[in-house]
């Protein structure tokens, strides 16, 4: 039989490492999951095991190698942003991959808005909320000053999902949809690395920016395959959306975090969106995405386990509810919070109803001014029939959709590099779609 041509998919989050084989239809036909134990920076703060996930790439695609069914054609990758490793000029990893959680120190704050500008304006240029470590560019401006002997000795910084491309062609590249993500790096006026970044010196540790869609050859031994240059995970979910609809939306992708990404909306962000979460990404094409957060999936999770030891529940009774439409009252004249909450079912639908507000008045930062008449929501709360139908209230003038799409990340990823790997055409049928209507009399 011949084999079957596939593309290799490398996800690496921050808890679960994936890698994907797709057809050439972007069928799964073969994938492996690990997670590694994590390891600690020099000053004992969890950080990712580099070594443990250098190894599983090699081994990984080594196994690939020997599976006779399946001819490899390119591979790609796909993995979380604010993360730099830090090569010497051999090449090598000199450094930990610190964690974006970790704590940045208030005096190099203070140090480097003191010289380039206050909070809100510099957020303003970079389309970046101040989030410390999660700027990633901040990352580099600490280790200038806290640790210059180990500054001096990098040659090159690079986002994560390049550092995994590297592994394979020794080739470092840059990536706008990891430097347009929250780092602090980008002049999004200007369109351009931000001024402090060459002041700085900051500028000869990053490599030359490459395009998302381009491809390079691997420099491992018996590989005859194309390697893509990896993508942030966030644009890269993007993308299998942007392939199949041509009129405007907004996708919500839910999780721990609940991301309004509006590809329609390029107007610059104000100090008013900033200051309620917003921020641009750029997607693999160049062109910016407005996008608002939310931290509604912890809220969510925190808030069933209350309800769950309150009413001695198990949380697990939570997950599947059908959506009933009488559950649903408001709080006003006449109706005490506590008759809200008498039974768990009603404290769930307060919970849900909670998040319900805070989620509209989010996704309407992104959305106003635009012509998007429809949202798809995937990731976990696309599967929860009472978010769903409570959204679908909040929005009644929009079109709701779960939206169901296996490993949409791995195949943006894929698709970014389409051309590169697959004989077939683009294809359009990637996601299924179920309707919500916003006509619930509630």
């Amino acid at each position: 039989m011949k084999p079957i041509p596939v593309i290799a998919v490398f996800d690496v989050g921050k808890t679960n490492k994936k890698l994907f084989l797709f057809d050439e239809s972007y069928n799964i036909v073969f994938e492996r999951s690990a997670r590694f134990n994590e390891t600690e920076d020099e000053d004992g703060f969890p950080c990712e095991n580099l070594e443990s996930l250098k190894r599983s790439v090699s081994d990984s695609l080594s196994e690939v190698s020997k599976l006779k069914e399946f001819e490899l054609k390119a591979v790609n990758f796909s993995a979380y942003g604010a993360s730099f490793v830090y090569l010497d000029e051999n090449g090598e990893a000199i450094a930990p991959l610190y964690n974006y959680l970790k704590p940045y120190p208030e005096d190099i704050k203070k140090q480097f808005y003191d010289t380039y500008g206050d909070e809100a304006s510099f957020s303003f240029q970079t389309a970046s909320p101040a989030l410390g470590s999660l700027n990633s560019g901040l990352q580099l401006y600490r280790i200038k000053y806290q640790k210059p002997e180990l500054f001096k000795k990098i040659k090159y910084a690079l986002h994560l999902p390049q550092y995994l491309s590297y592994l394979l062609t020794r080739q470092k590249f840059s990536d706008l949809t990891s430097i347009g993500c929250h780092t602090a790096l980008w002049d999004f006026e200007r369109n351009n690395y931000h001024e402090w970044v060459v002041k700085e010196g900051i500028i000869d540790k990053l490599a030359p920016i490459h395009p998302a869609n381009a491809v390079v050859d691997s420099l491992l031994p018996g590989s005859n395959y194309n390697t893509g240059i990896g993508l942030h995970d966030s644009s890269a979910a993007l993308i299998p959306y942007l392939v199949s609809f041509t009129e405007p939306f907004i996708l919500l992708s839910t999780g721990t975090w609940a991301i309004s990404l509006n590809p329609f909306n390029q107007s610059p962000l104000t100090e008013d969106e900033l200051r309620n979460d917003c921020l641009n990404y750029i997607q693999y094409n160049g062109k910016q995405v407005k996008a608002s957060r939310l931290f509604s999936g912890h809220e969510y999770d925190e808030g069933v386990k209350r309800i769950a030891t309150r009413f001695n529940q198990d949380v697990m009774k939570y997950r599947n509810l059908i959506y009933d439409e009488g559950k649903v009252r408001k709080p006003g004249p006449g109706v005490r919070k506590k008759e809200v909450e008498e039974a768990d079912i009603d404290a769930y639908y307060q919970l849900v109803t909670d998040i319900i507000r805070q989620q509209k008045a989010s996704t309407e930062q992104v959305l106003k001014g635009t012509p998007v008449k429809r949202i798809f929501v995937d990731g976990g709360f696309s599967k929860n029939s009472v978010f769903m139908h409570l959204l679908a209230a909040a929005f009644p003038q929009m079109e709701i959709y779960a939206a169901s799409m296996a490993q949409a990340t791995a195949v943006g990823a894929a698709l970014a590099i389409h051309s590169h790997w697959n004989t077939k055409p683009m294809p359009h049928n990637l996601i299924a779609l179920k309707y919500y209507s916003g006509n619930n009399k509630n």
